[in-house]
């Protein structure tokens, strides 16, 4: 059973967001446990809860502008676009979940918790991607007129 302290509605998107074969009891069990384990590997050095961690590091991947393909003219252009605030937390969820599946380890909590630290100390896969998909839209800015 979740814990009730940890309910809310972003916790609760996330479980939604990484479900395994519809198994809801599983994936809390995998988030919780991912939780314990960021509170081990992270009892000295950081003085806050691993729910914090978790919500620090999804604000630290989340991105603020996106990339679209936008054909015009008979050629195809890279339009950067803001994120709408509703995919913004969707985005930063699927992408931690991507990238802790990509990881080595011996289980999914394992997996999770490992880029949860990462993501915490914008480092990591998500991290990255979310930097690179910022780079993206700054080089192609010129651009930015196409959007409608």
């Amino acid at each position: 059973m979740p814990d009730p302290k940890f309910n809310d509605i972003t916790v609760t998107r996330f479980i939604n967001n990484m479900m395994y074969d519809g198994k809801k009891s599983t994936t809390y069990k995998i988030f919780y446990d991912a939780l314990d384990l960021v509170k081990e590997r992270s009892a000295k050095k950081i003085e806050k809860s691993p729910l914090e961690i978790w919500k620090k590091a999804l604000e630290n991947i989340t991105p603020h502008v996106e990339v679209k393909s936008r054909r015009i003219g008979g050629a195809t252009f890279q339009v950067p676009m803001e994120v709408r605030p509703e995919r913004k937390i969707s985005i930063s969820m699927k992408n931690l979940i991507l990238f802790s599946r990509k990881r080595t380890g011996k289980s999914m909590s394992d997996k999770l918790a490992s880029e949860i630290l990462a993501a915490y100390n914008e480092e990591g896969g998500a991290y990255k991607k979310k930097e690179d998909t910022h780079k993206m839209a700054e080089a192609n800015k010129a651009f930015a007129h196409f959007r409608f």
